[in-house]
Formats: structure tokens, C-alpha cells, sequence
């Protein structure tokens, strides 16, 4: 299967730090005076179980897959243990090293939240971090965190800046609003865990009003070979050229990309970066996407094989472990190699 979600667009400029979309493509990316042409890549390999057999991924490719056959921790029931227990710690050690506040108000920069009095819908908001920037410029009683983890919620209730919000819990991929509902539609660090994110996407497009903006906050996927085999086992770390290629497929206009990343991460997307990029887009017309999607191909309710089941979800927490060393091993190299050298 070659990796038709390319899509062979046209080109995407990057002009200081932001990325538009001029068509639907790219033909490659100007980054710190470097040229980087986009190739196609082939599908090795795919994490799923054959029976009582765990595949496990052989080679790279940043594409969405079929539901059945989703990387390790891609599936709800499996992201929901995940946070089970990733929830007690969280805000402690994957916000240091990868969602920094600094970090976190630069990407909140481009969803242009000007007025206190805006609607906004925080999907995937988990223990609040990212709603604590958006409180900052909307009164709290006008927010909304969504996210399907009962835990990372209860954190969330913890935070007194967060005590007017509206805090339930829901889908991303069938969200609980009704069409034309928000002002602004945020979801940072969600995108990852979506079995369909062009699913997702859509779902932004129907509950924003005619003229809102969604802001999707997410990773980006690494070059080193290394990085690019956790990163395919792990979660989905999508393309740039594919987030700009599900926001226009949704019906989105102005769709731009901001990179981000903390201060002491350089080189060129080298090991990815879990937060990575800011995308925008503004709902042009009122009502639902024009996108037409099938049903759902997940389907969370059916019954799992408990040994597969644990298999990928310990394989799929041994992937993220990796994704927790690299900002220290990329901490310790800036603090040794000088800023001049590449890395």
C-alpha cells in the first residue's frame, strides 16, 4: 500500500514560523534555509492481531489506518488505560519535557480568542492544561472540556482558575454539541488518538458557527529512523500536509500552520515532537461539513481479546516511555553541544 495521503498538492509556504496552504498540497518545505522534498513512502507493516497472532509494526508510514488496525494506544478502550494511569502524572512529566505554558500560549496565539464572551469547546482537554491558556483571554463559564477520560477530568476539576467550566465527557469523532454551536473549537494533544481523524476534524467544522475558527494542537512526524518506528508503533504523528488536507476535505478556508516546540528542541523535525504544530481554519458557511463520511469503523463496543489486548497495551506504553526520554536526551545534547553545531 503506498502512501496515496500525500495527496500531491500543490505547494505550502511557510512564511516566519507559519505554513498556509496554497491548494491542497506540497511540494516539499523551506525549513532554516533547508529543502526537504516530500517522498512517498510504502507501508511495511501494520500493528494488529491475526487471531491469537500480535503483528507488530515493521517499518514506517504516518497514515490514518482502518479501525482494525489501529498503532498501539490508537484505539479508545486502549488511550482510556492509558490515561488511567498516565492521568496521576501528567501534569508533571509529559507537560515539562513537551507541552511547556510557553509552548502552550504561542499555539494558542492563531485561534484568535479576543473576546471573553466567546463560546469555546476544549475537546480532548484531559487535566486542563491547555484550558488554563484559554481562560486566560475567556471567561470560564463560556468554556467547555470535553475528553473521554474519566481521570484526566478529575484533574481538570481540581484546577480553581477551571471551577465554571462545563466539564463532561464525550467522543471527538461524535461530539454532544449541536451544529453551529461554538465561537472557537481548541483540542490540543488529541488528535494523536483518534482512529479517524479526518472523522474528527468534520465533527470541528459542524459545531463551530459560520466564520469560527478550530485551532488543532498536535504532533508532527519525526525524520530519524528511530523516532519514525515508536512514533508509527505508538500513536498517530500525522504530516503537515496531512493536517492542512483534512481541514480543507472538511470545508475549512484559511487553513495555516504554525510550528511549535520548546526552546531547547532543534534540528528539523528530527524526532518529532509530540506538540508540534498549531493548525487553523475558519468555518466559511453555516451548517454541517460537506464532507460525507460512512459510519464509524470503530466500534468500541465490540468484545476485545483481553491477551491482545494487553500485549498492545504494554507494547504501546513501552513506545510512549521512549517519547518520555527524548526530550532529556535532547535536553542534555543543547546543554553539550552548542548551539551553533546541528543536531
Amino acid at each position: 500500500m503506498t502512501s496515496s495521503m500525500l495527496y500531491g498538492a500543490e505547494n505550502l509556504a511557510i512564511i516566519r514560523g507559519r505554513v498556509a496552504a496554497n491548494g491542497l498540497g506540497f511540494n516539499g518545505s523551506e525549513l532554516n534555509g533547508r529543502k526537504f522534498p516530500l517522498k512517498v513512502n510504502l507501508a511495511c507493516g501494520n500493528s494488529i492481531s491475526r487471531g491469537k497472532t500480535l503483528v507488530v509494526p515493521k517499518c514506517s508510514v504516518s497514515l490514518p489506518r482502518p479501525a482494525s488496525q489501529p498503532r498501539f494506544i490508537q484505539h479508545k478502550k486502549e488511550a482510556f488505560w492509558f490515561y488511567r494511569f498516565l492521568s496521576i502524572v501528567y501534569d508533571h512529566v509529559i507537560n515539562p519535557g513537551h507541552w511547556t505554558e510557553d509552548m502552550r500560549d504561542e499555539a494558542l496565539e492563531p485561534a484568535d480568542l479576543y473576546s471573553r464572551n466567546m463560546l469555546v469547546v476544549d475537546v480532548g482537554g484531559g487535566t486542563g492544561f491547555t484550558t488554563l491558556g484559554i481562560v486566560k483571554s475567556v471567561d470560564a463559564k463560556n468554556v467547555t472540556i470535553l475528553d473521554q477520560s474519566p481521570h484526566q477530568l478529575a484533574k481538570a476539576k481540581q484546577k480553581e482558575p477551571l471551577k465554571e467550566c462545563k466539564i463532561i465527557e464525550g467522543d471527538a469523532e461524535d461530539l454532544p454539541f449541536k451544529t453551529d454551536y461554538a465561537d472557537r473549537y481548541i483540542s490540543a494533544g488529541s488528535i494523536e488518538y483518534w482512529p479517524e481523524p479526518q472523522r474528527g476534524i468534520k465533527e470541528a467544522y459542524r459545531v463551530l458557527k459560520i466564520g469560527g475558527k478550530a485551532c488543532v494542537i498536535g504532533p508532527v512526524y519525526p525524520t530519524h529512523w528511530l523516532s519514525r518506528f515508536f512514533a508509527d508503533a505508538w500513536m498517530l504523528f500525522p504530516k503537515e500536509e496531512e493536517y492542512i488536507e483534512w481541514f480543507t476535505k472538511a470545508g475549512f478556508k484559511d487553513v495555516k500552520i504554525k510550528r511549535i516546540g520548546p526552546k531547547w528542541y532543534r534540528g528539523v523535525r528530527r524526532h518529532g515532537l509530540i506538540m508540534g504544530c498549531s493548525v487553523t481554519g475558519v468555518k466559511p458557511a453555516s451548517g454541517d461539513s460537506p464532507l460525507q463520511l460512512g459510519p464509524k469503523e470503530e466500534d468500541v463496543s465490540k468484545p476485545v481479546n483481553p491477551f491482545v489486548f494487553l500485549a498492545r497495551f504494554l507494547l504501546g506504553a513501552l513506545a510512549g516511555v521512549y517519547y518520555v526520554l527524548v526530550p532529556v536526551y535532547m535536553w542534555l545534547k543543547d546543554q553539550i553541544v552548542p548551539k551553533g553545531q546541528p543536531i
